[in-house]
């Protein structure tokens, strides 16, 4: 009923929509002498921050057509080279003889499509070839295909390691971090021979325990019930997923502007004042960054709710209790990270990350004690939030060369060398080999002094 409520509602508004979109045309007409007053550029803005407020944003693309390589410009084309019901691996073939180190980029499946991560891809394009994992809008999956759960998202992963090969390397950015670390750990008590090469956590709920925050919280102070009770809904018949029972990202979508709502109103505000000046760079970059976080996709509702309670309330991988019950052969697998001998670790975090908490990453190292203490490596990055870990200038600048450095140090020697051109423009930087009573007093400081700043 909740899902018919929110599309009635946004159905309703389409009338008025069309009538905003239709105001705005006529009152920005090039050709009209009263289009650049104070009180056309007043309506046409008025009328654009309506229609995007009421607009129901579908899947963007990628758009990434290109990269740069030594100076030179290098054609990109996006191929689906593994089709599966809710994922699909997506490459993004570069048109290049170069031999780079192959990298599996685990999206979150929290609500955002993929392309969230559209800025992650472009900086590792140049010196990796890139694979994401494009999951699939759960409403847009039959009821014939099945269930997908916590089980059969590690089964995906299983395979998509499998298909690339060995020498892959691994980033898993939030949400995923912790199902990676699972998939690394049985893949390396079976003695896979494609068990990956290297293993990039960033921003993710390892042990939420260490430090909480209001997604922590939240959690933990509510039943499972509560969750199956409150934000689970079945998809309407009229979509080709209609009576699965999903998480719907509009919601998701309601929790996470609620956490930053000041910030939000304040960039419609902005975005409004920006229109009405005629500041066309500063609109268009409002436009591209909600463009993209505006758009959102459901969640299947038995792997959200498995990854509530294995992740935030039972804290399951941490305590070594975590059990993995593989869909072909229903067998039940002992999840130890323990065994992960040979995959090396980074960690990353962000000193304001209010999602996933300065320590909640790092806790990944006191989990695999086997691994030598030459593989385990970590890296804070001061002044910036948890978008920031992964998309922006300090990801260009001073993350995605760390990630770029530790991959080539750990991985096969047989890769062929960043052109000394590129490495002008972006130097490489080395990533600090973890320890950690030096690492977590760091950690500790930085909170007192970010929760110091915040106050």
């Amino acid at each position: 009923m909740l899902y018919h409520i929110y599309d009635l509602y946004h159905a309703s508004l389409t009338p008025a929509r069309y009538a905003a979109e239709f105001a705005k045309i006529m009152w920005e007409n090039p050709f009209s002498p009263i289009s650049q007053t104070p009180f056309a550029r007043t309506v046409t803005a008025s009328a654009e921050v309506f229609e995007r407020a009421t607009r129901r944003f579908g899947e963007p693309e990628f758009g990434l057509r290109e990269t740069t390589i030594n100076g030179r410009k290098i054609k990109i084309t996006e191929e689906n080279v593994l089709e599966k019901p809710f994922c699909n691996l997506l490459n993004f073939h570069r048109h290049t003889n170069r031999n780079d180190p192959k990298v599996l980029l685990v999206a979150p499946m929290s609500g955002h499509f993929a392309t969230l991560l559209r800025g992650t891809v472009d900086a590792l394009l140049p010196h990796h070839d890139v694979y994401i994992t494009d999951w699939v809008d759960a409403r847009q999956v039959p009821l014939s295909d099945g269930k997908f759960d916590v089980d059969m998202w590690i089964k995906y992963m299983m395979e998509f390691i499998d298909y690339l090969g060995s020498d892959v390397h691994i980033i898993g950015v939030c949400q995923p971090a912790p199902l990676v670390l699972a998939t690394t750990a049985l893949m390396a008590a079976r003695g896979d021979k494609n068990q990956p090469s290297s293993m990039t956590l960033m921003g993710g709920p390892i042990d939420p325990r260490v430090s909480k925050t209001a997604v922590t919280e939240l959690a933990e102070n509510r039943p499972l019930s509560w969750f199956e009770q409150t934000v689970i809904a079945n998809v309407p018949w009229y979509y080709p997923g209609g009576h699965r029972k999903v998480y719907p990202g509009f919601i998701q979508l309601s929790g996470f502007m609620s956490m930053n709502l000041d910030r939000h109103l304040g960039s419609s505000v902005n975005f409004f004042n920006h229109l009405i000046q005629g500041d066309g760079e500063s609109a268009e970059t409002h436009r591209i960054f909600y463009n993209e976080y505006l758009a959102v996709m459901d969640l299947p509702a038995e792997f959200y709710l498995q990854t509530v309670s294995i992740v935030f309330q039972k804290h399951l991988l941490p305590q070594g209790k975590m059990k993995w019950k593989d869909p072909e052969t229903e067998i039940i697998h002992d999840v130890d990270p323990s065994q992960i001998k040979k995959t090396a670790i980074l960690t990353i975090e962000g000193e304001k990350d209010d999602i996933s908490a300065l320590g909640q990453t790092m806790a990944a190292h006191d989990l695999t004690p086997s691994l030598p203490a030459g593989k385990h490596h970590h890296h804070l990055q001061l002044d910036v939030g948890h978008y920031g870990i992964f998309n922006g200038s300090r990801w260009r600048q001073q993350i995605m060369p760390r990630i770029r450095h530790f991959i080539r140090d750990v991985g096969k020697n047989t890769y062929d060398p960043i052109p000394p051109a590129d490495l002008k423009v972006v130097p490489d930087r080395k990533p600090e080999i973890w320890n950690r009573e030096k690492h977590f007093v760091k950690t500790l400081a930085e909170k007192e002094k970010a929760d110091k700043m915040s106050a």
